[in-house]
């Protein structure tokens, strides 16, 4: 594990230098930074190259791990309920933010980007309602994943996750070979990624010898604008409904779990706190079959970061490109985002190929804005990761509270500091400690591990 996280640093640095290589190219010598737009272009298609597998993959495990937690009654409906409310409202909100900051407004990349898309735009063309909806029916099963159309994909993804719940036990070996071939498709994705720094550095170049300081201007807005807006959702929109409904303080929940945020922003991902988040939301006083339940679902499920980042993004690349997206257009990528989002959480690539296939089904013309993002995408995953489990945590204390399962008297003490959680405990095997004179009823048991393998998507 060690020396996987090693080898992400290293990649995260290089992003980062290409990043700034990229600047000071486009300001010393704007006319041979132009000329390396292929280097970002090309970077874009191999992640273009990954979204319909990604997407299959994802929405028909997904839809397995519905069915799974469906069983379990109330806990699980309720989550998946939640889940999805909050999903939507970050949604909405990361519309809101990106309307009103309009980050790319300035960057005028038409000429630059209009022979990219000009001929996917033409080949389109204006397509009346029952064309578009007949237009998501694929030719045959399999062209769904060859012909590169992002809605045939998900209609074929959906209709096999159905029929997979509908055959029961005789459809879990088909589920467990997704299951395989999504760990294959995940690691290809990884692999794409230590192209990134080539990608970043491709783009970044051309985007400031093609507009000068603006670029910087536009991609600072955005980056400033999504912190700052996970930051109000966290603490003002989550900590306020967390205060009303249990009483907890958001300040108080989060820094008992500062230890976890730290190995997040060091790793760029909520799946190495995972084990720890188990264990501790236990020791806080929610119960075991809440937190087994609530915990993996919510690392599918529950991805408010991403939600944001996918919305803000989604609009910077409209606005860069002069083909702003229509409210119309706004609204139907939010719900296609708020299905195709789901699955790929920790995975390191996941969030530019759901931006790509969203860009995809709706404005063709604007994919190769996704470039843009490729510089920026680093340094805005920390923010990402830390909402996405802060939301986890919340929620799994709010779902505790609801049905009934949740310590108050407990949490308040641990809170406090007065029961604290022994920190050097091992925890990667999904234990949490057991303190003095503590009964063993709240010690997790091994038989959640197996909803957190089916809950969270392989890395």
């Amino acid at each position: 594990m060690a020396a996987r996280r090693d080898r992400t640093h290293y990649l995260y640095i290089a992003v980062i230098a290409a990043v700034l290589l990229g600047v000071a190219v486009g300001f010393a010598a704007p006319g041979v930074a132009v000329e390396l737009k292929p280097l970002g272009t090309g970077f874009v298609n191999l992640i273009k190259m990954m979204i319909s597998p990604v997407i299959f993959c994802t929405i028909v495990l997904g839809i397995g791990s519905v069915r799974k937690a469906a069983k379990v009654g109330a806990v699980g409906g309720l989550a998946l309920g939640y889940f999805m409310v909050m999903s939507t409202v970050a949604l909405a909100i990361g519309l809101l933010v990106g309307n009103l900051l309009e980050p790319g407004s300035g960057l005028h990349l038409t000429e630059a980007a209009r022979h990219a898309g000009e001929a996917q735009a033409k080949a389109g063309g204006a397509q009346s309602t029952p064309e578009f909806l007949l237009g998501i029916i694929p030719t045959t099963l399999v062209s769904a994943f060859t012909g590169g159309q992002v809605l045939q994909t998900l209609l074929v993804a959906l209709l096999c996750g159905f029929a997979l719940q509908a055959m029961g036990t005789a459809g879990e070996p088909l589920l467990r070979g997704i299951g395989h071939l999504q760990k294959l498709v995940f690691r290809v994705l990884a692999m794409i990624m230590w192209a990134a720094p080539v990608g970043a550095f491709g783009a970044i170049a051309a985007v400031v010898g093609a507009t000068g300081v603006d670029a910087l201007k536009s991609l600072a807005v955005i980056m400033i604008g999504f912190y700052v807006t996970c930051v109000l959702f966290v603490f003002v929109v989550l900590g306020t409904l967390l205060r009303l409904c249990t009483g907890i303080s958001v300040f108080a929940l989060l820094r008992y779990l500062g230890r976890e945020f730290l190995l997040i922003l060091s790793t760029s991902s909520s799946e190495s706190a995972l084990p720890r988040l188990i264990a501790k939301m236990e020791h806080v006083g929610v119960s075991r079959p809440v937190v087994g339940i609530t915990v993996p679902t919510g690392y599918s499920f529950n991805l408010d970061g991403t939600a944001i980042y996918l919305t803000m993004s989604s609009l910077y690349v409209a606005e860069a490109m002069d083909k702003p997206l229509a409210l119309g257009e706004q609204i139907s990528l939010l719900l296609f985002m708020i299905v195709a989002s789901k699955g790929a959480a920790g995975v390191t690539g996941a969030g530019l190929a759901t931006l790509a296939g969203g860009l995809q089904s709706h404005r063709p013309e604007l994919v190769d804005g996704v470039g843009l993002i490729v510089g920026i995408d680093r340094f805005m995953s920390e923010a990402r990761a830390m909402t996405n489990f802060a939301g986890n945590a919340i929620a799994t204390v709010l779902i505790g509270t609801w049905t009934k399962e949740f310590d108050r008297a407990r949490a308040g003490e641990v809170l406090s500091g007065r029961l604290p959680f022994d920190e050097n405990a091992p925890t990667g095997d999904g234990h949490a400690p057991l303190l003095p004179g503590e009964p063993p009823a709240p010690v997790p048991a091994p038989v959640r591990t197996g909803a957190g393998k089916d809950g969270v998507p392989a890395a």
